[in-house]
């Protein structure tokens, strides 16, 4: 994985591949800018970083399924309670690896930032996705959890930072749209455990973007590795305290082999090696290539569901979630993709 970037511009050099990155803002969930371009790239190494994105959506679109398979033996708040007994020791490696034992220091302002961001981006977003996924399908939470730059865009636009421009607020409204369509069948069927589950996911996704808002200045200062790792480490004991009574209650010793299994693809394969491995993809191909790609999820999300959960599709499911796609991916893309054709 490329080293974080710190400022504006940094050189890059990694197995075959150079990269002068250029930046504006900040990428939070890998630690690198997102408006970057590499300069100088192998052919090679382009195509290798595709396929590798390729199966990392595969892993994170498995990883809904694999996390429903489990949870009925570890519950949600014991698989809290192994995810965050593990997490923070491999930030800590990572964080070793990384920077040796001179990690980056933390300014007394800085800190209390961290301190919010853990709470909003690991105990209340991760917390809520657990439970979310436990209770509704693992296509509904792919899918849900697919609209998080929509509530980024509207944090941006109530805090005054960003107007939105008309395609944004129409995609904005297309995939609320595309929302409704989608839960229509558990409302209307009066499937009230899987539907409280979406909700609960959405609101999931609303601490997410605003972890992603949040903390884009301390990002620019620290690199997305501290911050990430920082954050894991301060949320960690709060929410093994939380978790306590359900993970001393789990019987650890006497799990299948396949409970161990999912366990460690959906807490080292998924989170941990999925963040650094897409970091990398980042800095290789540029976010703005790769973050389409993650529209990709809910598809593999909702396939392996159906061969592995036997999760039914309906016409309400699958036309519910093409507008919300639609919407979120004009909500996202829509104002460049205008952009261009008054350019052309």
């Amino acid at each position: 994985m490329a080293p974080p970037v710190q400022s504006p511009a940094r050189v890059i050099a990694r197995s075959r591949a150079t990269f002068i990155l250029r930046s504006r803002g900040a990428c939070l969930s890998c630690g690198v800018h997102p408006r970057f371009t590499p300069l100088i790239a192998t052919p090679e190494a382009q195509r290798r970083a595709l396929w590798i994105a390729l199966a990392l959506v595969f892993v994170w679109g498995t990883n809904f399924t694999v996390q429903k398979l489990i949870f009925p033996v570890l519950t949600p708040p014991g698989f809290l309670f192994g995810r965050f007994l593990i997490m923070p020791v491999c930030a800590a490696l990572w964080m070793c690896v990384r920077y040796g034992i001179d990690w980056p220091p933390v300014d007394r302002s800085d800190l209390w930032l961290l301190m919010k961001l853990a709470l909003a981006g690991h105990v209340l977003h991760v917390g809520l996705v657990t439970y979310g996924i436990h209770l509704s399908t693992a296509f509904s939470s792919a899918l849900i959890l697919a609209c998080g730059p929509l509530f980024t865009l509207l944090i941006l636009r109530f805090t005054g930072v960003e107007r939105l421009k008309r395609a944004q607020v129409a995609g904005v409204a297309i995939a609320c749209g595309g929302v409704v369509v989608f839960l229509s069948d558990k409302f209307l069927g009066e499937a009230w455990r899987a539907g409280s589950g979406d909700l609960i996911l959405l609101v999931a996704a609303s601490f997410f973007s605003y972890y992603t808002v949040a903390a884009k200045e301390v990002i620019m200062r620290m690199g997305g590795v501290p911050v990430m790792a920082y954050t894991t480490l301060l949320a960690s004991p709060l929410l093994v305290g939380l978790s306590w009574q359900a993970g001393m209650g789990v019987d650890w010793a006497a799990l299948d082999w396949s409970i161990w299994a999912g366990f460690f693809w959906a807490v080292l394969v998924s989170a941990f090696l999925g963040w650094i491995v897409w970091g990398w993809v980042n800095a290789i191909r540029g976010v703005a290539r790769t973050a389409p790609l993650m529209y990709l999820m809910p598809v593999v999300a909702g396939a392996v569901s159906v061969l592995v959960m036997g999760e039914i599709m309906t016409i309400n499911k699958i036309v519910g979630a093409a507008i919300t796609l639609l919407g979120v991916a004009l909500a996202q893309y829509g104002p460049q993709l205008l952009a261009r054709r008054r350019t052309a």
